[in-house]
């Protein structure tokens, strides 16, 4: 399975790219929003894992637009805020479902998550 690993900060970035590495997937960090999309179009990919806030385009944004260039893919978002709900709830308006992880990211929790997003 491929992924995409998409944070502002590339030592998180690169860090969840190793995670899913080990996990499995053929993963590729990106720190930027703009870039992931990009890639996207080009390239199938069965999981987003992306921060929320990032400049330019955030992560709910880009949930969005992943998961319309390829409806299968899985998302699990993460954010060190809590003023995320608002994003939430207006991707919610428009049908998009999306959960947020708390940052800092413990791996064993992510793991846990990206099993049940995958088990379901």
């Amino acid at each position: 399975m491929s992924a995409f690993v998409v944070d502002d900060e590339e030592l998180i970035a690169s860090t969840l790219e190793l995670i899913l590495i080990h996990k499995g997937f053929k993963a590729r960090a990106f720190v930027d929003a703009v870039d992931a999309l990009c890639a996207a179009r080009s390239a199938s990919h069965d999981f987003l894992l992306a921060d929320v806030m990032m400049p330019g385009v955030n992560g709910i944004e880009l949930a969005m637009q992943m998961t319309q260039l390829h409806p299968t893919c899985e998302v699990l978002l993460f954010s060190g805020q809590t003023a995320t709900n608002g994003m939430l709830t207006e991707a919610a308006s428009v049908g998009q479902h999306f959960e947020i992880l708390p940052k800092p990211v413990h791996p064993t929790e992510l793991l846990e998550k990206i099993d049940q997003l995958f088990a379901a």
